[in-house]
């Protein structure tokens, strides 16, 4: 039985949440990054001094109430010690270090049950990320996979963050590699997905095609 979750799986910079986000606000349904889990776990390790490289321990504070996410109409929200941290999640090195622990099976394990508790059967969740349409929700309703053409991708996240394409392209080619390579959960197209490339698309037109699948799939 299909779930009552349309997923937008895709490379950095693709255009995921901006437009899951934009899709869940016109279509009045929730919306989570599952990304968030793995970039807050990532800052909490970091400034909590834990091992990159052990992954029971990483395991473990994946688990820990120490911090939690919660959703909300404009981004996922990531606490730790009961204070908001979600602006110091999307940080460059923030983001390298949580496709380093998202290598873990372990951890990718540890952080799935609290991902799938997004989803229920009263309301639509529009659910984005590397593995969502594979892992998380493979019985979803509708499975959309964004690309960009790396240059465009690396010019999208060097004006969202001020830094330079170079170094963003740089850091987008390591965590691709790492992304698609990794033998927990790869980054992937999944099974019966509608590809859509961004490239030259803006946020709207691509929200648009995408509603369009949903109508012409089923009804609200």
């Amino acid at each position: 039985m299909s779930l009552k979750v349309v997923t937008i799986d895709g490379p950095a910079a693709s255009g995921k949440s901006s437009v899951s986000r934009e899709l869940a606000k016109s279509m009045g349904w929730k919306w989570v990054s599952t990304g968030a889990f793995y970039r807050g776990l990532a800052y909490v390790a970091q400034v909590s001094g834990a091992d990159l490289s052990n992954e029971s321990e990483l395991s473990e504070l994946a688990l820990s109430d120490c911090w939690g996410v919660i959703l909300s109409e404009e981004r996922t929200k990531v606490f730790f010690d009961n204070k908001e941290v979600t602006d110091n999640i999307y940080k460059e090195e923030v983001g390298s270090a949580a496709s380093q622990l998202s290598l873990y099976p372990k951890v990718r394990e540890s952080l799935l049950a609290a991902q799938r508790a997004c989803a229920n059967d009263k309301s639509w969740l529009v659910a984005e990320g590397r593995d969502c349409g594979t892992v998380v929700f493979p019985e979803a309703s509708l499975k959309i996979y964004l690309t960009a053409r790396s240059e465009a991708r690396a010019q999208r996240r060097a004006a969202e963050e001020g830094i330079s394409v170079e170094e963003t392209a740089k850091a987008q080619a390591e965590r691709d590699h790492q992304d698609t390579t990794r033998k927990a959960s790869p980054l992937q197209v999944p099974e019966q997905a509608h590809v859509i490339d961004t490239s030259t698309l803006d946020l709207n037109q691509v929200v648009e095609k995408v509603k369009s699948l949903i109508f012409s799939g089923f009804k609200k």
